[in-house]
């Protein structure tokens, strides 16, 4: 006789993660469940004057809310993750369970004696981050692609979490009067130059220079700084999450590649430490459009031109390079049709959308001040203008023949120094790379050449992947290896002193 199929419905589905799961893992997560019901409703009516009268309705309506609501995210995630490591689904329902006990830190407000002291935005935060982290644990022991980029996302961060404090407590800041984005030391290492004009457009919007920064990152600071009470806070975390999520992205974008787990791993590692690595951690772009990029080409590679073309909108509206993805893009999608993959609106809505973040923020711009190109007019103020690529390498020399400090001398050897490098890696590349990762190289390499400066140069090449899947491919020979990882370490401590001293690196 033929298997019935399943009953659809939440009782049915309840008495299977019942019986599949057993009685203490339901309890855990219908517990979690109540809470976070009785938390929603609590924020609807602190938050929404209307829903008064209603009270009681609403707290009838939200606990059941969220009960299903947090067993359903369990049993489709448990699903996730049995599909993606192969364990059963009796397995991933039990080891997700203790996931959601977090969230019962959100009763802390409520129990403590001293209400009013405790604010509620921190708690939730912790509360989010303790889940995910619990989240994070059970899928690194059950995948060795999350468990190889944890590692190496926390071998790499944490020592510079201690260098960036022990070099602002030991050496002190350089001197004279510098702007401060928090009074704690703990966290105001990470919010160095740059870092001001992104908290400040959170705060505040737009004005002055402060139009020459693209606006999504600012605009996340600003909504999760509702939360936080902090828009340095509120930077950490994305920055960070953003670094963690793109490291994922580009070690299943090498591996799709090159079908090598070791070439993904090492480059995964050098990109995190390379010796610009620092803003990866920092209040700064870099970590969140090095995510973009890499997973728009990782979808772009996996033929999903939609939800690539989506996530390079959000990269143009991240980074002026952003824009730059329509090329491969355009080249990734004209080697698919020529291979026989027909014409779809996915693909072509796709390819349109990547300039949309760019386009967006001109748009806003006219409006604003009238001129939709002054985030690139703006740069005259760092002495940046348009101009042939070789004029910046020759503005670098003729700065390094005249200047009189050795500091002076230094900052323009180092930015000299990278962007050779970047040069070096785009002719010996040209034949190991893909042609749509070189060309973006290419391109990326000489955007920032034609301002006739090579100020950030070596905060650009960090963004750039393919160079770090070029010293991976290498990286197979020992002598290469050590030598990536020689200059790259003793580096990335010292850039991350200089940094958290405030002295300008990139």
């Amino acid at each position: 006789m033929a298997e019935q199929a399943p009953r659809a419905g939440l009782r049915p589905l309840l008495q299977g993660l019942l019986y599949a799961a057993g009685p203490l893992p339901m309890v855990v997560v219908g517990c979690a469940g109540l809470t976070l019901g009785f938390f929603g409703w609590y924020a609807a009516i602190s938050h929404l004057g209307a829903l008064l009268p209603v009270t009681d309705l609403v707290f009838i309506l939200f606990l059941p809310l969220g009960i299903a609501a947090t067993v359903a995210a369990w049993h489709w995630y448990a699903n996730y993750l049995a599909w993606r490591t192969g364990v059963s689904h009796r397995t991933a329902l039990m080891l997700d369970a203790w996931s959601f006990a977090p969230f019962f830190i959100l009763w802390i407000p409520l129990v403590a004696l001293q209400v009013r002291t405790i604010s509620e935005g921190p708690i939730l935060i912790a509360t989010v981050a303790l889940w995910a982290a619990a989240k994070l644990a059970v899928a690194a022991r059950l995948n060795q692609t999350v468990r190889e980029v944890t590692v190496t996302y926390l071998v790499t961060r944490i020592p510079l979490i201690i260098i960036a404090i022990l070099g602002a407590t030991l050496i002190g800041q350089r001197a004279g009067t510098h702007w401060a984005a928090s009074h704690d030391l703990l966290l105001t290492v990470w919010g160095r130059w740059d870092a001001q004009h992104y908290i400040e457009i959170a705060a505040t919007g737009y004005h002055g220079t402060n139009m020459a920064f693209f606006p999504l990152y600012p605009l996340l600071l600003a909504a999760l700084g509702v939360f936080t009470g902090s828009h340095l806070i509120a930077g950490l975390i994305i920055s960070n999450v953003a670094l963690y999520v793109g490291l994922l992205f580009f070690y299943m974008l090498v591996e799709h590649e090159l079908r090598d787990r070791r070439v993904a791993y090492r480059a995964v590692f050098y990109i995190s430490i390379f010796p610009t690595a620092i803003f990866f951690s920092a209040v700064y772009t870099e970590s969140l459009f090095f995510a973009l990029t890499v997973a728009s080409f990782f979808y772009i590679r996996e033929r999903k031109w939609l939800l690539a073309g989506i996530i390079g909108a959000l990269a143009s509206a991240t980074r002026v390079e952003g824009v730059l993805l329509f090329v491969p893009f355009a080249m990734e999608w004209w080697a698919a049709h020529r291979a026989g993959e027909g014409l779809s609106w996915r693909s072509l809505l796709g390819i349109c959308l990547v300039p949309t973040g760019l386009v967006a923020y001109m748009a806003y711009l006219w409006v604003l001040v009238g001129d939709p190109l002054y985030f690139s007019h703006v740069q005259e103020h760092w002495h940046r203008h348009l101009a042939w690529p070789w004029v910046s390498i020759t503005n670098g020399f003729h700065q390094i023949a005249h200047a009189h400090a050795p500091q002076s001398i230094a900052y323009q050897s180092i930015e000299l120094v990278f962007t050779a490098f970047m040069i070096a890696m785009l002719v010996l590349g040209i034949r190991t790379l893909r042609p749509s990762y070189w060309v973006y190289m290419l391109l990326s390499t000489v955007v920032p050449l034609s301002t006739s400066s090579l100020m950030s140069m070596p905060r650009f090449a960090l963004v750039l992947f393919p160079i770090f899947v070029l010293l991976a491919v290498w990286g197979r020979r020992p002598a290469v290896n050590n030598a990536v990882v020689a200059f790259s370490l003793p580096l990335l401590g010292l850039f991350t002193v200089l940094f958290a001293d405030w002295y300008w690196i990139a």
